[in-house]
C-alpha cells in the first residue's frame, strides 16, 4: 500500500490541498491545544494546521513522499510536527498520551479496521477527543474520493461499535461538497464522529 501512496504523493502538487479538512478545523478549534495524534496523515495539511495552532503534533503515515512533503509544509509554515514512517501495526506509542486524536479518511482493511481503531484509542488520555471523518458506503456511488472497496467505508454501526468504549458519541452522516485537492473534489457522502473518552 506505502507504493500506491508513495505514487501518489510524489506529485509536485498537494494532491488533497494545503488547508485543513473542514471538519476538522471547526472541531480543533473547540479545544484547548495539547497533544495530538493524527494517523494516516499524508501530505500533512491537518498536522501542520494543528502545529499552527499551538497543538503538539505527532502523525504517522507508511508514505516517506507523504512525510517529505508534510515537512515541507511544516517548513513554509514555521511549525514543527514529528512525522514518523510508521504503520497501523507498527506503531508504538506511550497509552493515554494524547488529548486528541484525529482521523480523516483514514480507511483500513475491513478485517483489521476494530483493532487498529481500538490500538490507537489506547494512546488517547481519559477524557481526550477523538475527531474522525470518512467516507460513508453511500460514497460507493460517487467518483470524488476514497477506496473502491465498499467494505472500506464506513457505516455509523462499525463506528459505534469501534468506539464503544467512549463516553459520549456524537455521529452524524451527511452529503459535503468536497474541495480539498484533485483527489476530494465534488460531492461525498462522509460520516463525522466526535468522541470523548
Amino acid at each position: 500500500m506505502s507504493e500506491f501512496w508513495n505514487e501518489r504523493f510524489a506529485a509536485e502538487e498537494y494532491v488533497y490541498g494545503t488547508e485543513p479538512n473542514e471538519f476538522f478545523r471547526q472541531e480543533l478549534n473547540k479545544l484547548m491545544p495539547g497533544k495530538i495524534l493524527l494517523p494516516g496523515e499524508g501530505e500533512g495539511r491537518n498536522a501542520v494546521f494543528a502545529a499552527r495552532n499551538n497543538w503538539q503534533v505527532t502523525a504517522f503515515d507508511t508514505s516517506t513522499e507523504g512525510k517529505k512533503k508534510a515537512e515541507q509544509l511544516a517548513d513554509s509554515s514555521q511549525v514543527e510536527i514529528d512525522y514518523r514512517i510508521e504503520s497501523y501495526d507498527s506503531i508504538d506509542l506511550e497509552t493515554e498520551a494524547f488529548d486528541c486524536l484525529t482521523l480523516i479518511f483514514a480507511h483500513m482493511p475491513p478485517n483489521s479496521r476494530p483493532a487498529y481503531h481500538q490500538k490507537l484509542s489506547a494512546y488517547l488520555k481519559t477524557g481526550g477527543t477523538l475527531i474522525l471523518e470518512g467516507f460513508s458506503k453511500a460514497q460507493i456511488h460517487n467518483n470524488t474520493g476514497g477506496p473502491k472497496n465498499v467494505d472500506m467505508l464506513f457505516s455509523k454501526e462499525e463506528l459505534q461499535a469501534d468506539f464503544s468504549v467512549f463516553s459520549s458519541l456524537r455521529i452524524s452522516e451527511t452529503e459535503v461538497e468536497l474541495d480539498e485537492g484533485p483527489f476530494h473534489k465534488g460531492k461525498a457522502n462522509v460520516i463525522r464522529l466526535v468522541a470523548v473518552k
